[in-house]
């Protein structure tokens, strides 16, 4: 280009970044024309720009025609040294291919094949976890099957054996254990997904722990140990009191029963939050509701018809032995090893949910003392026989004013034997407050609630 032959046309002009085709057009054609002229003559600027281009070819053939040979030798050993290093990368594919080829063969194939392996041995060892899983849960089911057997004296030739509920209680425990452990990597995941482990709780464990719900409720129910007569038809003799054999026959069933509703009863969700034995305080608050519902009633029938006052004190006698009796027994029994709980740090003690399978928690401070403190703490009071006088004595102001409001013989009779009464009711109050067997009230002095019970009827009686 430096050679070349001097030009008219103006390269630099084209080659500039800036160049318009518009705007070049547009001075070509007011250089050639006036503005005011009409119609343009556009054959000038367009001979300008032909002529513009043939100049340019004229120029770039010159150029080929005398640079051939250059260029010839130029593309010719660009394209000889391409050929040499296509040559040179072909034999390095071809090497590199090889090398792939023989790494697919001796590692690839092989990890594919190790990878089926893995997956398999993988899914085994889930299938023989679940299969151990399965096996657990059905000889826990055999051994809940011959626990409630036991319980019931099924198949055994002796009478019910009232521990096995408690063993029966433990092993639904243990049970619903595994069944909670469904995270992956814990026994029982995928166990729902069975069907026999779903028959298994259908058919075997949600019935079983609803019998044993049952029995241990109805034993609560029954539960009797005065030595005082517990009708009205029976009077007061040696021959009512029950044998030693026969007492701790009655506290080894009450433990038992005690035991299995405070085992069965629900764990918190959350960890944090304390354990209430629901099922045990529920039974044990329907029974003293009981206890003091048939007290009120057949008292303030008592008080109508005063000749069956003292069947009736006496009756009301033998329900507050039985719930004195009650109280020495829930003071006496501590709290049983619970698998899915955890016995938390802190100046309460308190019982809450496992965060782990085998219940470790580093620390093992003491546990409640017996079953006796959630009772009192639900009923807000420091003593059962106390909480029952002195809700008697609430419940009986009302029925005494009823008497009085209806008037009558009833009324006048009561007021004439207002003494009597007060002394009949003294009297009742520290004959409850016994323990069954002994001549001392419980823990001391009850005159405090003696007085209660009298100024809940005389009081009434003197408005």
């Amino acid at each position: 280009m430096a050679d070349a032959e001097p030009s008219y046309i103006d390269y630099e002009a084209f080659l500039d970044p800036s160049f318009s085709p518009s705007s070049f057009a547009n001075t070509l054609v007011t250089a050639t024309n006036n503005p005011s002229d009409s119609p343009l003559d556009l054959s000038t600027p367009l001979s300008r720009v032909l002529f513009d281009v043939q100049e340019i070819d004229t120029h770039i053939h010159t150029l080929t025609t005398k640079s051939a040979l250059p260029l010839l030798r130029y593309t010719k050993d660009r394209t000889d040294a391409s050929e040499r290093i296509v040559t040179e990368v072909e034999a390095q594919v071809a090497s590199l291919t090889d090398g792939y080829q023989r790494l697919e063969k001796e590692v690839i194939q092989r990890h594919e094949a190790a990878e089926e392996v893995r997956v398999a041995v993988e899914r085994l060892w889930q299938t023989v976890n679940i299969g151990r899983a399965v096996g657990r849960c059905l000889f826990l089911g055999r051994q809940l099957e011959a626990q409630m057997a036991e319980a019931r004296g099924d198949n055994t030739g002796k009478r019910e054996d009232h521990r096995a509920m408690v063993r029966a209680s433990n092993t639904i425990l243990t049970l619903r254990q595994l069944f909670a452990a469904t995270k992956p990597g814990e026994e029982g995941e995928s166990l729902d997904r069975i069907h026999i482990v779903v028959t298994l709780q259908n058919d075997l464990l949600h019935p079983s722990e609803q019998r044993l719900r049952s029995k241990a409720q109805q034993i609560i129910r029954e539960f009797s140990m005065s030595s005082l007569p517990a009708s009205s038809t029976a009077a007061p003799s040696s021959d009512n009191r029950p044998t030693y054999a026969q007492s701790e026959e009655t506290k080894s069933r009450t433990t038992s029963a005690l035991l299995t509703l405070y085992l069965l009863s629900p764990t918190p969700s959350q960890r944090d939050t304390s354990f209430q034995p629901s099922l045990l305080l529920a039974a044990l608050q329907s029974y003293l509701q009981t206890s003091l519902t048939s007290s009120l009633a057949s008292l303030a029938r008592a008080l109508s018809t005063l000749p069956a006052l003292d069947r009736t004190l006496l009756e009301i006698s033998a329900r507050c032995q039985n719930i004195v009796a009650l109280e020495a027994l829930l003071e006496s029994i501590k709290p049983p090893p619970h698998p899915l709980l955890v016995i938390s740090t802190g100046p309460r003690h308190q019982l809450t949910t496992s965060g782990n399978i085998d219940g470790r928690d580093g620390a093992s401070p003491a546990a409640p003392a017996n079953l006796l403190q959630p009772l009192r703490a639900a009923l807000d009071t420091s003593s059962l026989p106390s909480f029952f006088w002195r809700s008697l004595a609430e419940g009986l102001s009302g029925r005494v004013q009823e008497i009085v409001n209806r008037g009558g013989v009833s009324a006048r009779t009561l007021k004439s034997q207002r003494d009597r009464v007060r002394e009949a009711l003294r009297d009742c109050v520290l004959r409850g407050t016994r323990v069954p067997g002994q001549k001392e009230g419980r823990d001391g002095n009850w005159e405090r609630e003696a007085a209660v019970m009298g100024a809940s009827v005389v009081g009434a009686l003197g408005r």
